[in-house]
């Protein structure tokens, strides 16, 4: 396992992050997972002696009950609280109550609180705000973040969702108060989807911004179950929860080529899949996440697994994203920018 470093941080990171959204299975969250306690505490402990030392959750993952899972799994296996980099998030509801959601200093606060109860933690190492909130000002949020930031119980930010202007400008009104930037940005990104290379990556890499790839497998499609001629794979999350958004079409054709290469190496498609994402400039952690013990392992082999240049450059154009605009203006006067 490698490490990496967090943003501008002196913080190190495990090259893979244990997600936790499979943890509890309670109301909207069930189709995801319904991993049980003490399942959960065999794969925070299978993963943790495999080198992981970063673990992310959320408020929201199954109304709370991932927190709680994970806190218990923590203490029960008796983990050296100084040796793990536990992230969570804010911005979901949380209750019936008109200001149980958002990003205000209010729920921030509220949210951190409620978060370290369940937890059963002192401190939050990464707390990410979870998604735009339109109606909340991005400066009220960042004295928001600031103020649990000074007050000790979170120890660095960052943010999920967002545009990468809207991260531009946090981060800028947050420098030009002294208060803590945004360290990290938590993003789907996926062989299948690689949408954030048009703005969020190369913002984040130029501003020395942590890249963490939620759903690298794409919700299960990549995993090597669905194939053009079965679009059902039968227990799988993607059968009865079709999320994140994928173009089928073009998925198969990039797993199609994945399957060719795992062949060779004698892998699965889902390692395929992540050793790509872990190639890709400006990433840091790549989240996995795990119903079972095997999952898990197979996940986390992926990190052993060396794609030659031709294979990634296969793996590249099969999945490579259309122009948009500006990027084809861009490129085209670029024509003759260098002297021949």
């Amino acid at each position: 396992m490698k490490y990496n470093q967090l943003g501008k941080t002196g913080v190190l990171v495990s090259e893979l992050c244990l997600g936790t959204m499979t943890f509890g299975g309670k109301g909207f969250w069930v189709p995801i997972g319904e991993v049980p306690q003490n399942e959960a505490t065999q794969i925070v402990k299978n993963s943790v002696d495999a080198g992981i030392n970063f673990i992310d959750t959320a408020n929201v993952y199954s109304e709370g009950l991932s927190e709680i899972i994970l806190g218990k799994a923590i203490h029960d296996l008796g983990l050296n609280r100084q040796q793990l980099v536990i992230a969570t998030k804010v911005r979901g509801r949380m209750g019936l109550h008109a200001n149980q959601v958002g990003l205000s200093r209010l729920h921030i606060i509220d949210s951190v609180n409620d978060s370290l109860t369940r937890l059963g933690l002192s401190h939050i190492d990464l707390l990410y705000i979870h998604g735009v909130d339109p109606i909340t000002p991005i400066e009220e949020t960042m004295r928001g973040l600031e103020e649990v930031v000074r007050s000790g119980k979170v120890r660095y930010i960052g943010v999920s969702n967002h545009p990468a202007w809207m991260m531009m400008k946090a981060n800028d009104y947050a420098d030009r108060m002294g208060f803590g930037k945004f360290v990290a940005s938590q993003n789907y990104y996926s062989i299948a989807g690689r949408d954030i290379e048009r703005e969020i990556a190369p913002m984040s890499i130029s501003e020395g911004i942590s890249i963490m790839p939620w759903s690298p497998l794409a919700g299960g499609f990549l995993s090597g179950k669905f194939t053009r001629n079965n679009d059902i794979a039968g227990g799988s999350r993607r059968d009865t929860f079709d999320f994140p958004p994928v173009d089928k079409d073009k998925a198969y054709d990039i797993i199609d080529v994945m399957m060719a290469i795992g062949e060779k190496h004698n892998v699965s498609a889902a390692q395929i899949a992540l050793a790509w994402v872990l190639k890709q400039p400006g990433v840091t952690s790549v989240i996995i996440g795990a119903k079972n013990e095997i999952q898990l392992k197979d996940n986390l082999d992926s990190v052993n697994l060396a794609l030659s240049s031709e294979e990634l450059l296969e793996l590249n154009k099969v999945s490579e994203l259309s122009s948009e605009y500006p990027a084809w203006m861009v490129n085209r006067q670029m024509t003759g920018r260098f002297p021949s």
